[in-house]
C-alpha cells in the first residue's frame, strides 16, 4: 500500500513540475499574445513550484520526524551511546534537509527560467 501511494505522489509530482514545461511549448506554438503565453507559463509554474516545495516540506519534516523518534527511543534504551547516536541523527538530519534544498533549487529553477527567449 505504502508503494502504491509513494508511486502515485511521484508521479503527480511529476506531472505537476512538467506541466509549465508542456504549456510553455503549446503557447509558443499557439497564435495567442505573447504577454496572455507568459502569464498563463508563469501562473502554472508559480503553482507547480508552490505545490513542489509542500511536498519537499512535508516529506523531509516526516523523515525527520522520524529520525528523531528512533534517535529518542534509542538514547532511552542504552543512555550510554547518546554519543554516537546524536551524532549519527545530526549527519541524518542534515542529508535529509539537503533534499529539502534540491527541491527549492529546482522549483526555483523551473520559477525563473524564461522560456520565451527568441
Amino acid at each position: 500500500m505504502k508503494k502504491t501511494i509513494s508511486f502515485i505522489l511521484l508521479a503527480l509530482s511529476l506531472v505537476l513540475l512538467l506541466a509549465p514545461v508542456v504549456f510553455a511549448e503549446e503557447a509558443a506554438t499557439a497564435a495567442v499574445a505573447p504577454d496572455d503565453a507568459k502569464l498563463k507559463y508563469y501562473g502554472i509554474a508559480a503553482l507547480a513550484c508552490g505545490i513542489a516545495i509542500g511536498a519537499a516540506a512535508f516529506g523531509t519534516g516526516i523523515g525527520q520526524g522520524l529520525g528523531l523518534k528512533g534517535a529518542t527511543e534509542g538514547i532511552a534504551r542504552n543512555p550510554g551511546a547518546s554519543g554516537k547516536i546524536t551524532t549519527t541523527l545530526i549527519i541524518g538530519l542534515a542529508m535529509i534537509e539537503s533534499l529539502a534544498i534540491y527541491a527549492l533549487v529546482v522549483a526555483l529553477i523551473l520559477l525563473f527560467v524564461n522560456p520565451f527567449k527568441i
